[in-house]
């Protein structure tokens, strides 16, 4: 693996996004910042959104914010990470790297910005008076294990994706379908008990739950789903190294 490398395309995935512009990188902060914005002041105060079970007029918009901030991460991290191959077949033609390895730099990408957008949320609960608990301290543990199956998965479709470009477009599709299955707008308890029982095969609800108990409920959140999730990302990355292992020489011909 070309650590150096890896860290030089992930800062430059930061800095040349919005290369040219004024605030340049600032960019790639002030979109997530007025999605928090939007959350919690004009869905609590203007529009009046609640939280079934708390009287904070906040808490709608911090749940909205705590869910929407880890789905962008993840789902930006799956979608760029399954079209890497081909949207950087310019650099993997001219420089020998691990491609195993070489869509980390979007998993480090994505987490600049997740952390910088939650430092900016933490500090909103802080001062709404909403709070922050030493349940924090859970947050690096499932984002790790969130962005491992990110990546995974990300990794193992963009195998395919070399192959079969409309994958493209079913993944956006699917990440959509993927949003609305999970809740992230509304809340678990207001679901049919028969969608209940089928959230346990959504694998991102384990993780979006997880922020939910931290942020919202001040809860620890299910560590069984969390370790669950972990086997399943290791499961995964074990068989789409399996697969791209037998496939990498075709892999890098179709690039």
């Amino acid at each position: 693996m070309n650590l150096n490398l890896i860290l030089e395309l992930a800062k430059r995935d930061i800095t040349e996004k919005y290369s040219g512009s004024t605030l340049g990188v600032l960019w790639n902060f002030i979109y997530p910042l007025v999605d928090i914005f939007i959350f919690t002041v004009i869905f609590s105060n203007l529009m009046g959104s609640r939280l079934p079970g708390s009287s904070s007029v906040y808490s709608y918009g911090f749940y909205l914010t705590s869910g929407v901030i880890t789905w962008n991460a993840f789902s930006n991290t799956v979608s760029r990470t399954a079209t890497v191959f081909l949207d950087k077949k310019h650099i993997i033609s001219k420089v020998k790297v691990n491609l195993s390895s070489f869509p980390l730099y979007i998993a480090i990408s994505e987490s600049i910005t997740f952390v910088v957008t939650m430092l900016v949320f933490l500090f909103l609960l802080s001062i709404s008076g909403y709070g922050v608990e030493p349940l924090i301290l859970f947050v690096p543990l499932v984002y790790l294990v969130q962005q491992m199956f990110a990546y995974s998965l990300g990794f193992f479709i963009g195998i395919f994706v070399v192959f079969i470009r409309d994958l493209k477009e079913i993944i956006r599709i699917t990440l959509q379908f993927w949003f609305w299955f999970t809740p992230i707008v509304y809340v678990y308890d207001i679901l049919p008990d028969f969608v209940k029982e089928l959230m346990i095969y959504n694998p991102a609800f384990a993780f979006i739950d997880a922020y939910h108990n931290i942020f919202i409920y001040k809860q620890t959140p299910n560590l069984e789903s969390i370790l669950c999730l972990s086997l399943l990302s290791f499961a995964i990355l074990l068989f789409a190294g399996i697969v791209f292992k037998k496939l990498e020489k075709d892999v890098r011909d179709f690039i």
